[in-house]
């Protein structure tokens, strides 16, 4: 996956789609509700890296929730 700057909104709405697909504790949906909220560099880092490490199916179609 390329580097891609994410706006906070859409990391919001992201880890509302991994709600559904992970749950709402799962390590990826927590440090990406985190990364909305508070912006900072090190959380959107932390979680771009966590979702870039879930299976192919859960981010594909976590993606597809946000274009619908």
């Amino acid at each position: 996956m390329e580097e891609t700057k994410i706006d906070r909104v859409a990391m919001g709405r992201l880890a509302k789609a991994l709600v559904f697909i992970c749950g709402p504790d799962h390590l990826t949906t927590v440090a990406l509700r985190e990364a909305a909220e508070s912006g900072s560099e090190k959380d959107i880092k932390k979680a771009r890296a966590l979702f870039l490490r879930l299976k192919s199916g859960d981010r594909m179609a976590a993606l597809t929730m946000l274009s619908d």
